[in-house]
C-alpha cells in the first residue's frame, strides 16, 4: 500500500474526533439526530481547521442508515460503499479548477436526479470563492430552491469574496484556529500510535510551527519523524524548520533589550553564519518578542504560552525589560520583515534593525524616548551609575549647572495689568543643583536688602525647609508663600523677611504658623521669626539724601 501522509492517514472520520470545533459539531449532531437537515451550508475559516473533513463526515452521516452520536456508523451498506469510493451520491467539486459557468450549469442539471443508495445527494464545493460571477449566478436559483434530496456544502477560506446573495442562502459556520495545547495533544496521540518517542519541547515547537492549523502541523511532523532516527528532539525540529536555536535567539534579544549593540549584533551574526535565513530569523525574533510581551502583560502567561519550564523561565527573564522597549523592538523588526522583500541585501536590513533596537539614543521615536527615561529612573532609584558620572534627576522647572560655575540669579519678565487683581508677581529663577543634595549652600536663600550686614546667613536650613514644604501635599500654598522670603540668622534665631503684607499675614496665620513651626523643628530650628520689612527702604533713604543735598530744588518723584 502506498504511504499516506499524516494529515491523510489521521483525518478524522467521526465528529467526535474533530479537534476544537465544538460549536459546529454540536449543531450538526443535533440536526442529524433530529432529521432537520438544511439544504445549503457554508464552512469558512483558516486552512487546516477541518472544513473539508467535517463536510465529508456530515455527508456520510446524513446518508448513514444507523448514525451513532451524529456520526456515520461505518458498518451499513451506504457507509461501506462510500468508504470504497463507489457511491455516486456524494460529489466533491474543486471550484478552483471548475470555476466556469458551464460546470455550474452541468451541476444544475445533475442535481435534479435522485440519489442512488442514500437519502441525500450531497455536493461539496471546495474553494467556492474561486467561482466566477457568472458561475455564481448560474447556481444561484438552484441553491435557493434545490430539490428535497439535494444538500450543498460550500467550503472556503475567504468568505468575503462570496456574493451576499449566496451567503444569505446558506447556514454559515465559522471554523476557528486550533489552540496550541490542542495541537500538542493531537500530535502526542499520533506519535504514540506510530510508536515514535519524543521530547515535549519538540512537540511544542512543531505545534507552534502549525500556527493553529492541524494540517500544517501534521505536515511538519511528517518531515520531522522522517528526519529523526530515534527520539524526536527539539534540535531535530529546528534542523527541519531551518529556524534558529531558541536560546541563541533569547540571548540576542536580551542584548537588544539591554542596549548592548555589540553583543546583539555578534549574536545575530553567529546565527546567520550557521546558515539560517534572514526571513526565518526575523520571524523567530518576533515570535520571541511576542512571547515576551505576553509574559510581561498576562498573569496566566505560563498557561497561555504553554512552553517547557526552561523556555518559559528564559522568556520571563526577558520580560523584566521595559514594556516600551519591547514594543519598540517589535515595531522595528516587524517593519524590517516587510522591508526585506524589496531590499537588495536583506542581511543589511536585519543588522540595521538590530542596531536601531540596541541603540535607543539614536532613535527619536516616543517609545524609545520613554524607555530611555525608564532606564534612567531605574538607575536613579538603585544609585547605579556607570563610569563615575553622576546622573541627577531634576524637576521640570529647574536647571542644572556645574557646581564650579554657578549660573547667575536671573529674573523673569513680569507684567502688571492696570487692575491690581491681575498683577503677576515677579518670580526669581535660580540655577541650582539637585534639591536632595546638600552642598552646604542655600540655593533658595534670598537675603532681604534690609538685613544687617553682620547677620549670619542661613547655611542650608532655609533650602531644606522649602524642600520639605514642596514634597508634601499638606500645604502647597505655604510653599508658594515661602518662595521669595529673605533669611538670615540673628544668633540662633532664624529670621524670615518679606516686604509683602499679604505674605506676612499668611505666614503668621494660626494653621500656617503651626505647620511652619513643626517643619523647622524637624530641621533643628527651635526659634524663628517672620519679619515684615519696609518696602523700598533703601530708595527712601536715597531720596531723603538727594533732597538734603539739593535743598530748594523741586524734585518730582515718579
Amino acid at each position: 500500500m502506498a504511504y499516506l501522509a499524516f494529515y491523510r492517514m489521521f483525518r478524522p472520520d467521526t465528529l467526535d474526533k474533530v479537534v476544537r470545533q465544538e460549536h459546529i459539531v454540536k449543531i450538526l449532531k443535533n440536526q442529524i439526530e433530529s432529521g432537520k437537515i438544511g439544504h445549503a451550508y457554508l464552512f469558512c475559516g483558516p486552512r487546516g481547521t477541518g472544513k473539508t473533513s467535517v463536510a465529508k463526515i456530515f455527508a456520510r452521516a446524513i446518508n448513514c442508515e444507523h448514525p451513532v452520536n451524529g456520526s456515520p456508523c461505518g458498518e451499513c451498506a451506504v457507509c461501506r460503499a462510500i468508504g470504497k469510493g463507489g457511491n455516486l451520491d456524494i460529489s466533491e467539486i474543486d471550484a478552483a479548477s471548475n470555476n466556469g459557468v458551464d460546470e455550474m450549469r452541468d451541476l444544475r442539471e445533475k442535481v435534479q436526479y435522485p440519489p442512488v443508495a442514500g437519502k441525500y445527494k450531497v455536493y461539496i464545493i471546495d474553494e467556492v470563492h474561486m467561482l466566477t460571477a457568472s458561475a455564481f449566478n448560474a447556481v444561484l436559483k438552484t441553491l435557493e430552491e434545490p430539490p428535497a434530496h439535494a444538500v450543498f456544502i460550500l467550503a472556503t477560506t475567504e468568505p468575503q469574496k462570496i456574493p451576499a446573495t449566496i451567503l444569505s442562502r446558506c447556514m454559515r459556520f465559522d471554523f476557528k484556529l486550533i489552540p496550541q495545547e490542542d495541537l500538542e495533544n493531537l500530535l502526542k496521540g499520533i506519535l504514540q500510535k506510530i510508536g515514535k518517542p519524543y521530547e515535549d519541547e519538540a512537540v511544542s515547537a512543531i505545534a507552534r510551527a502549525g500556527a493553529g492549523s492541524a494540517r500544517d502541523m501534521l505536515s511538519v511532523a511528517d518531515m520531522c519523524v522522517s528526519y529523526s532516527a530515534g527520539t524526536l528532539t527539539y534540535a531535530d525540529v529546528n534542523a527541519v524548520l531551518g529556524s534558529a536555536d531558541f536560546y541563541e535567539v533569547a540571548k540576542a534579544v536580551d542584548f537588544m533589550l539591554g542596549d548592548d549593540a555589540a553583543n546583539a549584533l555578534s549574536g545575530i551574526e553567529n546565527i546567520l553564519s550557521n546558515g539560517k535565513g534572514v526571513g526565518v530569523l526575523i520571524k523567530d525574533i518576533l515570535n520571541y518578542l511576542n512571547n515576551t510581551a505576553v509574559a510581561k502583560m498576562c498573569r496566566d502567561a505560563k498557561h497561555i504560552l504553554n512552553l517547557p519550564a526552561e523556555m518559559f523561565e528564559c522568556i520571563a527573564n526577558s520580560a523584566k525589560a521595559d514594556g516600551h522597549k519591547i514594543l519598540r523592538c517589535t515595531e522595528i523588526l516587524a517593519r524590517a520583515e516587510s522591508d526585506i522583500r524589496y531590499a537588495s541585501d536583506s542581511r543589511i536590513t536585519l543588522e540595521t534593525a538590530v542596531l536601531k533596537c540596541s541603540m535607543p539614543q539614536a532613535d527619536y521615536n516616543i517609545d524609545a524616548l520613554i524607555s530611555r527615561i525608564s532606564a534612567l529612573e531605574l538607575k536613579i532609584e538603585s544609585g547605579n551609575f556607570s563610569s563615575g558620572t553622576a546622573v541627577k534627576p531634576v524637576e521640570k522647572t529647574e536647571q542644572v549647572t556645574p557646581k564650579e560655575e554657578p549660573a547667575p540669579r536671573q529674573e523673569e519678565v513680569s507684567y502688571t495689568a492696570q487692575n491690581p487683581q491681575y498683577s503677576f508677581a515677579k518670580r526669581k529663577t535660580i540655577a541650582q543643583p539637585p534639591l536632595w543634595e546638600d552642598n552646604g549652600a542655600d540655593v533658595f536663600s534670598s537675603p532681604s536688602p534690609s538685613a544687617p550686614r553682620s547677620a549670619k546667613p542661613d547655611s542650608g536650613v532655609f533650602g531644606k525647609m522649602l524642600r520639605a514644604l514642596r514634597t508634601t501635599n499638606k500645604n502647597a500654598v505655604l510653599f508658594t508663600l515661602c518662595m521669595d522670603l529673605g533669611n538670615f540668622y540673628e544668633g540662633d534665631k532664624l529670621i524670615l523677611t518679606t516686604e509683602s503684607e499679604t505674605v506676612h499675614r499668611g505666614l503668621t496665620r494660626g494653621d500656617n504658623q503651626k505647620f511652619l513651626t513643626e517643619t523647622l523643628l524637624s530641621l533643628g530650628v527651635s526659634e524663628y521669626e517672620v519679619r515684615l520689612t519696609k518696602k523700598n527702604g533703601n530708595v527712601s533713604q536715597a531720596i531723603d539724601k538727594l533732597k538734603s543735598n539739593f535743598d530748594g530744588t523741586d524734585i518730582d518723584i515718579k
